[in-house]
């Protein structure tokens, strides 16, 4: 079973983990490339990367690996965030593994048989090895299960090996070709210095600021000039890295009424007078619990927290609810309560009965091994003769395990048993002759009957919000959509920007397929369907398409508004700091009706002013001004601001220069990965579907 269980707990890790750790460095971005006509493409490609075409029926699997790792690392079921998550990793790898190839092709990078060896086997082994094979309990690399692993004839070990040395090569190749990044990077002194100096060297002024709140908006008439200023001005923050969308939507709740929950309450009400007389209670909770929990033992916290601990402090015999917690009732029979271990250690010997000739030799050989081990046989050496597991190589010893790690009979066993007995269990693997070595801890584990009722709205509730929202939807194709939803009294809301293969979007529950039409509507469409998004039905309109590049002006006229009538105030205040003179500051203070404002020691890295906001462009010209003098008015952020430098304080010389710049050059480093990586997608043909298919 330790073999088997190893294969089926790291076999999606060894898949899929070990790419995206691999190439995490690189992958600070997608390359998105999304458009019509869908039809155009081939209905199997999920995108191509120069001309390499990636077929749905090699990309899904991965996905499926990346969700099962997903499920594992963050526990529950999948959601539609999870399959966004494991959709871009699985689109990196792909991404990474046919640019990264030709890079490593390029420049002639190559893992030779003999560094494989090493890399897998030697006496400094692969990170990835290190992974998945360091004992957790030692701290240590087990040479043992490696080996193991690697030399095993079993087709699913030799396919989950291959696969990892697979890995292990592509990971090598990418620390290579890492290490020729970061040896590019380098810093100068004077680097060095302005670095350190832009740190450290503070500097003291005072100011008098005119805040753009001064001027009501309304007062302020923007024009066409005013925005094609601002929009020529800033014309790189308008690059957009990849397509999106954004869509405005009505819902119509389908959320249980008063009169759903009432009948709610009422049914659960006499599934409770049914359940305290009920002669098997375990069939009839499994019959009427919309949630099931396994009729075993189970420790304390495994429960909504709001029962947990009332249904714990129990004595067996007990009966807790009706009651309501969240959005459900529970009903709860304490049917037993004992002190159990919190974990148990066991070592065990697995007999497959397709190997030894059927369930009659099975039983037959287990019964013959246990009996030998009762007079005295060395467990250990029957193990790694007999047993089918991986753990016969530590002679049948497995790890301590908890409660809800191992399969139940095979749990059960170890649980219920005492240290020193040896016993005969089946499982779904076979049958194990167990040893329990050790019992730790003690705790008071409870056997429940549990059922639970949600509180879900009624067919009749449903029916007549599923009928509102087909009645606006039929009436909408012939009017203005906001419109329509301010007579029909719903609340527009709107989602902006969002992705093609995004996850998520606000106020909304697995939007997934709503994001797909959208991706195949033309601006202005209502969408062709009624949506069910958890508990309301939504019904939705494309109002904008961004596509990738450069946007227009018109594309982000309504964006920039506040930005462009801040400019506008801006040249407004400028004006009446001008007429104001440039005596001093005192003297500027009372012509425009402000006080000056003393600041002291700022550096030039953390531009904060005390009790206002950051201000970059204000103290980016304190610091290339004389002390002394009156400033040209500044334009910020909050306001427009006049000041004068009193002094600066400059630094200590660099104590250690070489560590300043190591200390730069780490960051360099880091940032050169993903630029490096960046460039690679930049300079890439790359054709993006995903929305077609997720």
């Amino acid at each position: 079973m330790g073999l088997m269980t190893f294969l089926r707990n790291r076999a999606g890790y060894i898949l899929v983990f070990a790419i995206g750790f691999a190439i995490v460095a690189f992958l600070v971005g997608d390359a998105i490339n999304v458009g019509k006509p869908f039809w155009a493409a081939n209905q199997k490609t999920v995108g191509s990367v120069d001309g390499n075409d990636i077929s749905i029926d090699d990309f899904g699997p991965k996905v499926e690996q990346n969700l099962n790792q997903f499920k594992q690392q963050y526990g529950g079921s999948a959601n539609a965030q999870m399959q966004a998550m494991a959709v871009d990793q699985a689109w990196n790898a792909e991404l990474a593994n046919v640019l990264l190839n030709k890079e490593y092709e390029r420049l002639g990078l190559t893992v030779s048989e003999d560094e494989l060896v090493d890399l897998l086997v030697g006496q400094n082994p692969s990170p990835l090895i290190k992974q998945y094979f360091t004992n957790p309990q030692t701290g240590q690399l087990d040479r043992m299960q490696l080996n193991s692993f690697l030399k095993s004839k079993d087709p699913q070990a030799q396919n989950q090996s291959a696969l990892l040395q697979t890995e292990v090569k592509n990971q090598t190749l990418q620390q290579k070709y890492s290490n020729l990044i970061r040896n590019s990077v380098y810093v100068t002194s004077l680097e060095a210095t302005d670095e350190y100096t832009n740190r450290n060297k503070l500097a003291n002024f005072k100011y008098v600021s005119l805040d753009y709140a001064s001027i009501p908006d309304a007062s302020v008439k923007l024009t066409d000039a005013d925005y094609s200023e601002y929009y020529d001005a800033n014309k790189a923050r308008f690059n957009n890295p990849q397509e999106t969308r954004t869509f405005e939507y009505v819902t119509f709740s389908i959320k249980p009424t008063k009169a759903d929950s009432l009948a709610v309450k009422t049914q659960i009400d006499k599934i409770a007078a049914d359940f305290k007389v009920a002669k098997n209670d375990s069939l009839f909770a499994a019959i009427n619990s919309d949630v099931k929990i396994p009729f075993t033992y189970i420790t304390k916290g495994k429960l909504d927290p709001a029962v947990d601990s009332a249904v714990f402090s129990l004595p067996a015999g007990s009966f807790y609810g009706p009651a309501l917690s969240g959005n459900s009732y529970k009903v709860i029979k304490v049917v037993s309560t004992r002190t159990s271990p919190d974990s148990v250690k066991v070592s065990h010997i697995l007999i497959d009965p397709a190997k030894v000739g059927g369930e009659d030799k099975a039983i037959k050989m287990a019964d013959s091994l246990k009996g030998l081990i009762s007079k005295g046989g060395n467990f250990a050496e029957l193990a790694k003769n007999y047993s089918v597991d991986g753990s016969k190589d530590q002679g049948g010893s497995m790890p301590a395990f908890a409660r809800g790690q191992m399969v139940p009979e095979f749990e059960n066993a170890a649980f219920d048993g005492s240290i020193g007995d040896l016993k005969v269990v089946k499982s779904q693997f076979g049958y194990h002759i167990m040893k329990i070595e050790k019992q730790i801890g003690s705790s008071k584990v409870a056997k429940l009957a549990y059922v639970e009722k949600t509180l879900a709205a009624s067919s009749k509730t449903q029916a007549s919000a599923y009928k509102a929202a087909s009645k606006f939807l039929a009436d909408v194709k012939e009017n203005d959509f906001a419109k329509l939803a301010e007579k029909d009294k719903l609340k527009v809301a709107v989602a902006d920007k969002i992705a093609a293969t995004q996850g998520f979007a606000p106020g909304l529950d697995n939007p997934r397929k709503l994001i797909q039409d959208a991706y195949a509507a033309d601006k202005g469409d209502v969408l062709p369907e009624i949506y069910t998004m958890g508990d309301a039905y939504v019904v939705a309109r494309l109002t904008d398409v961004k596509p990738k590049g450069t946007l227009s002006l018109d594309a982000v006229k309504k964006e920039i508004q506040p930005m462009v009538l801040n400019a506008a105030k801006a040249k407004l205040l400028k004006s009446k700091f001008d007429g104001a003179g440039k005596a001093g500051l005192d003297q500027i203070a009372s012509k425009v009706g402000r006080t000056v404002m003393p600041v002291q020691n700022i550096v030039f890295a953390n531009p904060i002013i005390p009790g206002v906001a950051q201000e970059n462009k204000l103290v980016g010209s304190v610091f290339g001004t004389q002390p002394g003098k009156v400033s040209a008015p500044v334009e910020g952020d909050r306001g427009v601001y006049v000041f004068s430098v009193d002094g600066f304080t400059n630094p200590a010389p660099i104590a250690n220069m070489f560590k300043q710049k190591e200390s730069m050059l780490l960051t360099l480093g880091q940032r050169s990965l993903g630029a490096a990586f960046q460039a690679l997608q930049d300079n890439a043909k790359i054709k993006d579907n995903r929305v077609k298919f997720y």
